[in-house]
């Protein structure tokens, strides 16, 4: 490509990075505390863009007119992923991917006191590390709060997941609680439930890689939108 191509690709790729960066698309990709970087980045390549064009520009207006090689015009195709990136923002991993990936559940070092009331509003790794590794002991006698989207295994069997971050959306693997109990007649893939109820000491197995899934007792569940971030980061804080 020559430079005023490469300007330009530089110059939407910039943007691409500074409208993910001011907006909530950048958390289908990236962790929330990368923003910042990501903003950078997207001010640094508008930057270098500008001045490759500002430097061409200089460079043509002293050697003045002459034989020019016109560029393949194929390779401005390069610019059709990066308008994919402005303009179509990819959904968030969901159950298809939390069924082929082995629960990434880690045993803690410790454990908190529980937030205060009833019930007690937990993240999907906050439940299951008591349960699992805890072994309820945390949990006794307080009805828990859960919020996850569905998945079903080959048997039926349903799953409130959250896809747990270390840096972005490529490396997010399924925290995964199983769930028995007064479930709705009807369970869709991939929606988002809020979930009430409470410790159970039933265990199964992950079937991709044996991790520990610790059950929940289920006493309500109530539709909800996704969040504004799907990805859960509470597993590495």
């Amino acid at each position: 490509m020559n430079r005023q191509a490469q300007a330009a690709v530089l110059f939407l790729l910039g943007a691409a990075l500074l409208h993910a960066g001011a907006t909530d698309l950048y958390l289908r990709y990236v962790k929330a505390g990368l923003r910042p970087l990501l903003l950078a980045s997207g001010a640094v390549l508008i930057a270098a863009a500008v001045a490759t064009a500002w430097y061409e520009r200089r460079r043509a207006g002293r050697s003045g007119p002459g034989h020019a090689h016109p560029e393949p015009r194929v390779s401005w195709l390069l610019l059709l992923p990066l308008l994919a990136l402005i303009l179509i923002a990819p959904p968030a991993l969901g159950s298809y991917s939390a069924l082929r990936s082995g629960t990434a559940l880690q045993k803690p070092y410790a454990y908190g006191p529980l937030p205060a009331g009833d019930p007690v509003p937990l993240s999907v790794v906050e439940y299951a590390s008591r349960a699992a590794y805890g072994h309820g002991r945390s949990l006794h006698g307080r009805p828990v709060r859960v919020t996850g989207f569905l998945a079903l295994d080959r048997t039926g069997r349903p799953y409130l997941v959250r896809m747990a971050l270390n840096c972005c959306a490529a490396d997010a693997q399924p925290v995964k609680i199983a769930l028995t109990g007064e479930l709705p007649p009807v369970l869709r893939p991939d929606a988002w439930l809020e979930v009430t109820g409470t410790y159970t000491p039933r265990l199964t197995r992950d079937p991709v890689n044996d991790g520990p899934i610790p059950y929940l007792e289920v006493t309500a569940t109530r539709p909800v939108q996704a969040p504004r971030d799907p990805y859960d980061e509470t597993w590495n804080t």
